[in-house]
């Protein structure tokens, strides 16, 4: 009798939650040092760093499987003379087996949980990269992807709340 009820008990319940990262990969990286190797022989100023970033999802054929990709252009030139001394650009990218989550917390888990969890290699490849291009590591500042999700969504609520 006990055993008829604990398997009513589970029947009813819904499954656990599955979020998994299944691989990571590069899909895309540039590294330039246009200004080599005169940027090695002159007076090395403070650098200027602009940064962007850029992040895109996508189910993939098949069950619960998403394609998580981080796109970041960074450009590191001489304060002064804006003389450029690199340029990356990288599309790193994930698989994720996510199953059971409720539809309404999927945009937060791809837009926060799976860049958070990517991000600190996608960061380690950067780093290498320069170190490999003839300079000193740059390393990123973390990046708090729950506030740009949030910022995000304000801005959305913003502009539908605008007439047109």
């Amino acid at each position: 009798m006990t055993e008829n009820n604990t398997d009513q008990q589970t029947s009813n319940q819904p499954e656990a939650p599955i979020f998994r990262l299944q691989k990571m990969y590069v899909k895309d990286l540039s590294f330039e040092s246009p200004n080599s190797p005169a940027v090695f022989t002159t007076k090395q100023n403070e650098p200027k760093v602009e940064v962007n970033l850029g992040l895109k999802n996508s189910p993939i054929e098949g069950d619960s499987l998403y394609e998580v990709t981080l796109s970041i252009t960074a450009k590191v030139t001489h304060g002064e003379d804006t003389k450029t001394l690199f340029i990356i650009e990288i599309e790193h990218c994930a698989v994720f087996t996510i199953k059971n989550i409720p539809e309404q917390h999927m945009p937060s888990v791809l837009s926060v949980d799976c860049p958070s969890m990517m991000f600190p290699y996608t960061r380690q490849i950067i780093s290498q990269l320069t170190v490999d291009g003839g300079f000193v590591p740059f390393i990123m500042e973390p990046v708090n992807f729950q506030a740009l999700y949030l910022n995000q969504q304000r801005q959305a609520a913003g502009q539908e709340q605008k007439p047109q």
